[in-house]
């Protein structure tokens, strides 16, 4: 079925990730940035010349589009999704993509900066990408393929569909959405104009990967409150909120409870930010468990944290503002268990072993999941996201294409 198609993902990739699209965790805007829309506006229009009548951009920046089911059987509608944003832990400014053809096995050097070297030692996956095509940036920015690897692989797999009616599908929807990247990716998503009953996000990494269980997720802000006098006349008087902010942090575990001690199904509690002054001190944390009443447990021992230390300074004070993020999404897709069993077999079919893989983070298909749309992970491709050294194989990319199209495949024949 693909051995005469040109794929266009790789394409796609490299022009969409030189429009620049970070989000900013900072702004209280919907999208966080303007420069979202870029991007969001250029895909609706090339939805619509691709024949998807209905593509549009909404005011928010987020991307609806259908393409009509070509089957006279009764299919669900299913919808794949995938975000514009690129992350703020690196540069996406001027983005300079480049393709290295028939990987050798060796060191990447980057051009822009020696210093910026993809290692197999360091990279493993690199290891199993021998032969392969690999795109990556010019080191002195991210790539972005986190997450316009699956934008593309989604494009591709839409234009594949159009120009193969042979190819039987029930109604398909896309959704592009802005700000997944700080938190605010289902923000202003609209579910009923979606009318879709089952979706997929393609943000996984590893090729075959199938990802259907993520974090449970909640924000903590802790902010002290000290008394400000003036420093000249502060003896005895002065209580220094900076100061116990600092404390509190190094109350926290050394060697437990952190990103960096912990692996696996393991959760955390991690600062984040910290701001403001002597007078006032602002603490941000993200907590982590795979199971819930996990998050509790940590936000508990937490707050004891922030009360032994508040202790010492009797004439200070604090809140504890506890705010939900998401949840973990296979409390949903347990209840619909079709959904990942269908991409499994989409996997196969597309000749791949399938890796079923816990996400040690959040996807927009967690709150998706919880808003309607049961809505598991599927795999791009892309690789150390987030980083100057982030990479994708063209190959890996194509693989993505394929399983979309047999997994529309594999719902249309167990329609009725």
């Amino acid at each position: 079925m693909f051995s005469h198609y040109q794929f266009t993902a790789a394409e796609r990739l490299m022009r969409y990730v030189q429009i620049d699209t970070q989000s900013d965790p900072q702004s209280d805007a919907q999208p966080t940035t303007e420069k979202q829309k870029d991007l969001s506006r250029l895909l609706a229009a090339e939805l619509l010349e691709l024949g998807l009548a209905d593509a549009h951009m909404d005011e928010w920046g987020y991307v609806y589009a259908a393409l009509p089911a070509n089957t006279d059987k009764k299919v669900p509608v299913i919808c794949f999704c995938s975000h514009v944003d690129t992350a703020p832990d690196a540069s996406g400014t001027g983005v300079k993509p480049l393709l290295h053809k028939q990987y050798n096995g060796g060191p990447i050097h980057l051009p822009d900066d020696a210093a910026i070297v993809l290692n197999p030692d360091d990279l493993p996956y690199l290891k199993e990408c021998i032969g392969h095509d690999i795109i990556t940036a010019s080191g002195t920015t991210l790539l972005g393929g986190d997450d316009k690897a699956g934008v593309a692989e989604i494009m591709d797999a839409i234009a594949f569909l159009v120009a193969h009616p042979q190819v039987k599908h029930g109604t398909i929807k896309v959704l592009f959405t802005p700000d997944e990247e700080v938190g605010r990716g289902t923000a202003k998503v609209d579910l009923q104009k979606l009318g879709a009953e089952f979706g997929y996000t393609l943000d996984g990494g590893d090729r075959g990967s199938l990802e259907d269980e993520t974090f449970s997720a909640d924000g903590v802000t802790v902010t002290v409150n000290g008394i400000i006098t003036h420093p000249g006349d502060a003896k005895n008087k002065m209580v220094n909120a900076l100061k116990i902010g600092g404390a509190i942090m190094a109350a926290l575990p050394a060697d437990s409870l952190s990103p960096e001690t912990t692996e696996g199904r393991e959760g955390f509690i991690h600062p984040v930010r910290i701001s403001g002054g002597a007078e006032q001190c602002t603490l941000e944390f993200i907590i982590r468990d795979f199971v819930t009443a996990g998050l509790k447990e940590k936000e508990d021992l937490l707050e004891s944290v922030v009360r032994q230390v508040l202790q010492q300074h009797p004439k200070a004070s604090y809140t504890f503002t506890v705010t939900e993020q998401y949840r973990n999404m296979k409390e949903v897709l347990d209840q619909h268990p079709q959904v990942v069993a269908f991409a499994r077999q989409a996997i196969e079919r597309a000749g791949l072993p399938v890796k079923t893989e816990s996400i040690r983070g959040g996807t927009d298909g967690s709150r998706l999941s919880f808003m309607g749309l049961p809505c598991p992970n599927l795999f791009t491709g892309m690789q150390a996201i987030h980083s100057k050294r982030e990479f994708i194989s063209v190959q890996d990319m194509n693989k993505a294409v394929e399983t979309i199209v047999h997994l529309v495949q594999v719902w249309e024949e167990a329609g009725e």
